[in-house]
Order: structure tokens, then C-alpha cells, then sequence
């Protein structure tokens, strides 16, 4: 995936009216299904999931067999790719690149919809060795293409990082790398354009933010109420996206190609992480709570933005105002073996969790909403703070909510919410303030376990509250208890299933506690915690067995509001749940 490099500068905010852009064609919406990962569910799962989704369009970074025969006869449309590791082969030699094509698009086509060959991925960045050997390998492939009857329904392309750009800002500047304009992006565009192809570029705006704190917040995450920025040449954007694809346009325009496509073969906003040693310095929300850091908060926004962007046909910029978007949005799963480890930015730009929950909302229709989308839980509920991370956690998450969209003018000195004067207390309002201002969407409390969900009211003084509610089968008592001093006691707890979020998502949560270490033998057929049989008792069994093996870390156990912690020993029918794995 790209890491952009070129950080645009800003030189003037200024608070003007949004410019309308003529509408374009919508454009259409994928996901980049990458594999890099050994606890990915398998194709098959894979296809039912983006179905279910309305995913239409899935790029791969290979050709393989068993993700292509899956996605047969489903009528998604499938962008496949020659490796770097292959390209010299197919530039040197006509009949590799004919039998490539025999082997990995036509022995598909057309069951399996592919529709473009991606050569290459980010050669200038990752192998700038081939740069010579781009260009003829593209046209070996598209050779074999018309050769085999496929060229008018397979494009050739390769994806660009966006550091093959020498200048970007202001985005009139755009230009090529002078070591690859003349000799490779020049005879390039001139195939992409004899073909009737289009050039593809991976775009990461997140990245040029979190590089670049100081920038507008909703100007990178393409907020609708982003302000205008006026560059040097008096040209006004209302996005950082529209500023990055502006340079790109102008970098072909310089080569003599100014209605070129330009396609988004990946496009993503990472949920955590920091970049890899040896990078410079990254920032995290666990770190500082900066408003630039990747978070679930911050992606859910750019990526819905983007969305809803795209399906709207509003996808024109103000040098192209009728460029259309084509869009695979990186990545389908966080991949787990991706860069140097779970703490690595690039484990975590995925859409979904291994286990196929969902990382944050999105809706592949459009209805996603700004800034966080979709309706409110039915149930009510609200976002406290954990004490147990710590008075400074909690410090830089209760900045971050602050300076996000929450409203904390009842929590300084004076105002009707000051007291008590705890951290815990000062923070539970203020996340609970931003949780409900994103519709209470699950990952609007997240702050990296620096808070949890809860559905009960909880007080902001030192209190108990107590409920008891009997849910199909399971009785709850949930307390909690805040003592003078600000801290909760997280000596005892325990999780039990919520069941308002239904049983398909209870399901999906059971069977990814059972899979990962949760001792779920006492709730099969014949044994102790079988009955009441119900998806909601079985789901409290499996998700607090899995809490409790995680040491009860609050951030191990989210679930997505599939449930939620409690201070009371709960029982499911006769069976008490158990305080230890």
C-alpha cells in the first residue's frame, strides 16, 4: 500500500462557501482483498461477505485459484495482478506473458467477471530495478489480452503510489519524478490511452495528515463542513483528497495527457497503529490522543465521506469538475502478518476483523451519514471511562473527544458538571458526549479500551446503580461503582451478550470467542450451561469466557456492542458465569 510521502502545505484556511462541482457518472465501489494474514476466513466465507455487504468490485494481489473460482457466477467484477516478482518475465518474453494470461484471466473469463490486470504494484516505490521493464510487460499482457478475444474486456493497468509525484502542492505544481516522466509515465499514458485503460493510483490522504497535524481535521477527512484552503495559485479545496487527485491530474496534463481516467486501486484510513522502525515517528491515539492519529473515529468519517462521495456521482475536482471515481478501498480485513507486527499501521487499514465483524459502520449504498453513520442502537446505552488505564490514558483520550466534536464546557471548573473533580469522572462525560454526537455508533467508544459501552445510565457522582432485567433466559445485575477519588473498581467483572444487536451478529461474536481461546464445552448439547438454549445465553457464556482469559482487558473485548461489561456476578439460567476463564 502506499505511504505518501508529499505533505501538502497548507498556506491559508479560510472560511468560505463550498463550491458546487458538476456531477459526474457515479462511480463504483470495491474493496483490495489482501491475504497477508494466517487468520483470514476462507474464500468461499470471503465471497458471502461481500455480497451481504454490496461489495461489487474486489481487486486481489495475485491471481489465486481458489479466490478466483469462488467469486464465479456472482458478477462481481475482479481486478487480478501480475506480481512485481514476474514482471521482468513478462516484459522479456511474449509467450510468459501469453501463457500468464491463458492460465490466471482466461481460464476464469467469464465466470469469474475479471475485468482488469493489474501489472505490478507501486513498482516506482517497491522495485524501482523493474521501472524499465513496466511498460513493455503492460503491453506483452494486453498483447496476450487481444490475442486471446479479452482486451476489450480486461484493461491492462498499474497502480501508482503517489510519491511518484516530484510536486504536489500547490496542486497545479504536480508533477512527475523526473527519473520516471520522460522514460516511463510518458510511453505509459500514451498505452493507457491507446487501450482505452486508465492510469491507477493508490491515494492515502490519512497518511498526509497524520504526518501533518496541524491541518484542518475535517479538510483531510473530507467533512462536509470542511473549510476552504486557498493554495498559491488561488485555487480553493474543500478536501485533501480533491488537493492530491488535482496534483495527479496536473502531472499527466504536463505530459500530454489531460482526460486520462485516473483510478483508486487502493484508498484507506487506518483505525490504529503507528508506522514501522526506521520510518519517522508516527502518532497513535494510545500515544497522544491527536486528532491526526489514525483512530476508528477518524476513519469511519473518511471512508463514509468517500462513500457517499462516490455512489453520489459528486466526484468532480476543481481542475476536473467531471472526473468520475472508480474506488477499492483498502483493505477488505486488517492482515495481520502486513509490516512489523499488530502494532504497525498496516495491520490495521482493514474494513473488517478476521472474524468478519465489522472494524467501524459503513454502508456500500451511500446511507452512511457524516461523521459517524447509520441508525442509533435501538437500545440505549452509553460511553464510560475505564479507570484502569490510568489517569494519563484517559488524559489524552478526553483531549481527543474534546477537540473532536464533543462538548465540554459543562465539565470545566464551575459549570454544573465539574464535580466531582476525578479524571474518571471528567472523562466518562466527555466520551460519552462524543459517543452519542456519532450515533452511538461502537466505535465512537473506543479510545483504545480507554472506555467501554454500557446500558445502563451511569452516574457521574459516587453512586451505585443496580438493574435487574431478565432477557430470554439470563438474568443481569449490572453495578457500577464510583468511589471519591475517581476510580472504578475493576477488581471483578464480568461480559455478558446484549441482546438487541439480534442473533446473526451474537453468532458471529460466539464463534469468534470460541475460536480464540473462550472454553465453550459447557455450552454444548447435554452439558452443565446448555440450558436455556438461547443465541443470547450461549453468546454470555462464550464472550465472558473469552474476557476473562484476556485478563478482562476492556480494549481485548468489544465485540461491536455485542455485549457489555458488568460488576455483578450474572446468571444464565442455573448456570452462574465464572470469574476466570
Amino acid at each position: 500500500m502506499a505511504l505518501t510521502r508529499l505533505i501538502f502545505l497548507v498556506l491559508l484556511c479560510a472560511a468560505l462557501p463550498l463550491l458546487f462541482f458538476s456531477r459526474s457518472e457515479a462511480g463504483e465501489l470495491g474493496v483490495s482483498y489482501g491475504r497477508v494474514a494466517n487468520n483470514l476466513p476462507d474464500p468461499a466465507s470471503v465471497v458471502k461477505l461481500l455480497k451481504s455487504n454490496g461489495i461489487t468490485m474486489v481487486r486481489i494481489y495475485d491471481a489465486d485459484h481458489d479466490v478466483l473460482t469462488s467469486l464465479a457466477n456472482t458478477g462481481m467484477k475482479v481486478m487480478v495482478m501480475l506480481p512485481n516478482e514476474n514482471l521482468a518475465s513478462a516484459s522479456s518474453s511474449y509467450a510468459y506473458a501469453l501463457d500468464w494470461a491463458k492460465s490466471n484471466v482466461a481460464a476464469y473469463h467469464p465466470s469469474t467477471q475479471i475485468n482488469g490486470v493489474a501489472v505490478g504494484n507501486e513498482v516506482f516505490r517497491s522495485r524501482p530495478d523493474l521501472n524499465s521493464d513496466l511498460v513493455p510487460a503492460m503491453a506483452n499482457v494486453h498483447k496476450a489480452l487481444a490475442q486471446l478475444g479479452l482486451d476489450d474486456a480486461v484493461k491492462v493497468t498499474t497502480p501508482l503510489a503517489f510519491d511518484a509525484l516530484k510536486a504536489s502542492s500547490p496542486p497545479s505544481s504536480g508533477r512527475f519524478k523526473d527519473e520516471i516522466a520522460q522514460p516511463v509515465m510518458k510511453p505509459m499514458l500514451s498505452f493507457l490511452q491507446q487501450t482505452g485503460s486508465y492510469l491507477s493510483v493508490n491515494l492515502y490522504p490519512c497518511l498526509t495528515y497524520m504526518y501533518q497535524p496541524d491541518m484542518n481535521r475535517d479538510f483531510a477527512l473530507g467533512n462536509p463542513n470542511a473549510p476552504g484552503v486557498r493554495y498559491g495559485d488561488d485555487t480553493v479545496y474543500h478536501s485533501l483528497l480533491d488537493a492530491q487527485l488535482d496534483a495527479m491530474h496536473y502531472a499527466m496534463d504536463d505530459l500530454g495527457f489531460p482526460s486520462l481516467k485516473v483510478s483508486h486501486t487502493e484508498h484507506g484510513c487506518a483505525t490504529g497503529g503507528r508506522r514501522k522502525p526506521g520510518n519517522p515517528p508516527g502518532r497513535r491515539l494510545g500515544d497522544d490522543g491527536g486528532a491526526a492519529a489514525p483512530s476508528v473515529a477518524n476513519a469511519q468519517a473518511y471512508i463514509n465521506n468517500l462513500i457517499i462521495r462516490v455512489v453520489s456521482g459528486k466526484t468532480g475536482t476543481p481542475h476536473r469538475p467531471d472526473a468520475d471515481m472508480d474506488v477499492y478501498i483498502f483493505a477488505l480485513f486488517n492482515e495481520n502478518l502486513k509490516g512489523s507486527g499488530p502494532d504497525d499501521i498496516e495491520a490495521n487499514y482493514g474494513l473488517f476483523y478476521p472474524n468478519m465483524q465489522k472494524v467501524y459502520e459503513f454502508d456500500f449504498h451511500g446511507s452512511g451519514g457524516q461523521p459517524s453513520p447509520g441508525p442509533p442502537p435501538t437500545t440505549p446505552s452509553w460511553c464510560v471511562a475505564n479507570a484502569a488505564v490510568g489517569n494519563e490514558r484517559l488524559w489524552e483520550a478526553l483531549n481527543y473527544s474534546c477537540a473532536n466534536g464533543a462538548d465540554c464546557s459543562a465539565i470545566q471548573r464551575g459549570a454544573a458538571c465539574f464535580e466531582p473533580d476525578t479524571m474518571v469522572a471528567h472523562a466518562s462525560y466527555a466520551f460519552n458526549d462524543y459517543y452519542h454526537r456519532n450515533n452511538r455508533v461502537s466505535g465512537a467508544c473506543d479510545f483504545k479500551g480507554a472506555a467501554s459501552i454500557v446500558y445502563r445510565e451511569p452516574a457521574d457522582r459516587s453512586i451505585v446503580i443496580i438493574k435487574s432485567n431478565g432477557v430470554r433466559g439470563i438474568r443481569v445485575t449490572l453495578v457500577r461503582k464510583f468511589r471519591r477519588g475517581g476510580t472504578c473498581d475493576p477488581n471483578v467483572s464480568w461480559y455478558v451478550a446484549n441482546a438487541g444487536v439480534g442473533d446473526k451478529r451474537l453468532k458471529d461474536a460466539l464463534d469468534f470467542a470460541c475460536d480464540h481461546g473462550a472454553d465453550c464445552s459447557a455450552i454444548q448439547p447435554g452439558a452443565a450451561c446448555y440450558e436455556p438454549n438461547t443465541m443470547v445465553a450461549h453468546a454470555s457464556y462464550a464472550l465472558n469466557s473469552y474476557y476473562q482469559k484476556m485478563n478482562r482487558a476492556s480494549g481485548k473485548c468489544d465485540f461491536l456492542g455485542a455485549g457489555s461489561v458488568v460488576y455483578h456476578q450474572p446468571s444464565v439460567g442455573n448456570c452462574v458465569l465464572p470469574s476466570n476463564g
